[in-house]
């Protein structure tokens, strides 16, 4: 009786990070039985959320490796390491977390590993979660080399008045019109970072500037419903969004358009 052979290589790893520090990610990949790709594979950066580089987050990116991608997760809070994951995520919180400059260079690095890999299609994708989020629509506007963007209930990528303060950085709405690659957005109409609202608003500039984008809202979930590990996972709506992140990558990554 035959059978389909399912390999993956999940490891940790550097990438070349902002200001050219050395930082720390989580790469997955699948293989075949000989060991290589049997041919070559779109890339995707995962950027984890604010709780931090956990279990979770490297869930995702085995994840994506058995869906036939070459992913990449790079730790936002590498420097305030060695540790646990979550005593450095402490660490990082009560630092002020990474600045937008930090975090965008981290993730130019995880973007230029993959574009480096000898079996990429020429594709590279980036999805994000909370916080991660926020940073994957400040990419998709700001970085080089991304073919398509997920977003996934992103907070403050178009804050209240009352959520700004003198002194924070350029919110990443400010820079919607130079959205480079399709967007995708997951949120929760339950979540309040952001409401519904908010993404009402962060739908209008899209509109107003011609981006390609589908947003999905789900009743019946607030932020963070994608985390087996969290009280607030919401299977269903994890399960039919999840379909929807599959099937935009295969729109966008996995095709010659």
């Amino acid at each position: 009786m035959g059978f389909i052979y399912e390999g993956m290589l999940a490891e940790t790893t550097t990438v070349t990070g902002h200001n050219g520090d050395l930082i720390e990610a989580y790469f997955a990949r699948p293989i075949g039985p000989s060991g290589d790709l049997g041919g070559s594979i779109p890339g995707v950066v995962v950027i984890h959320h604010m709780p931090g580089w956990d279990e979770w987050i490297k869930e995702v990116v085995r994840k994506l490796a058995y869906h036939g991608y070459a992913a990449i997760s790079h730790h936002l809070f590498s420097r305030h390491g060695p540790g646990k994951w979550d005593d450095v995520a402490a660490a990082a919180r009560a630092a002020g977390g990474a600045s937008d400059a930090q975090a965008m260079g981290d993730t130019q690095g995880a973007i230029d590993y993959l574009r480096r890999l000898p079996y990429l299609n020429g594709k590279v994708g980036i999805i994000g979660f909370c916080s991660g989020g926020r940073q994957t629509y400040l990419a998709a506007c700001t970085l080089k080399g991304l073919d398509a963007a997920v977003d996934c209930w992103g907070g403050r990528v178009f804050p209240t008045l009352e959520e700004r303060k003198p002194g924070d950085p350029t919110p990443p709405i400010e820079f919607t019109r130079d959205l480079s690659c399709p967007l995708l957005g997951i949120f929760g109409n339950e979540d309040r970072n952001p409401d519904p609202d908010q993404v009402n608003r962060t739908e209008a500039e899209l509109k107003k500037f011609g981006k390609t984008y589908e947003f999905h809202r789900y009743d019946g979930a607030g932020h963070g419903f994608f985390a087996v590990d969290r009280p607030g996972y919401r299977p269903e709506q994890a399960v039919d969004a999840w379909k929807k992140v599959f099937a935009f990558y295969e729109r966008h990554l996995k095709t010659d358009e």
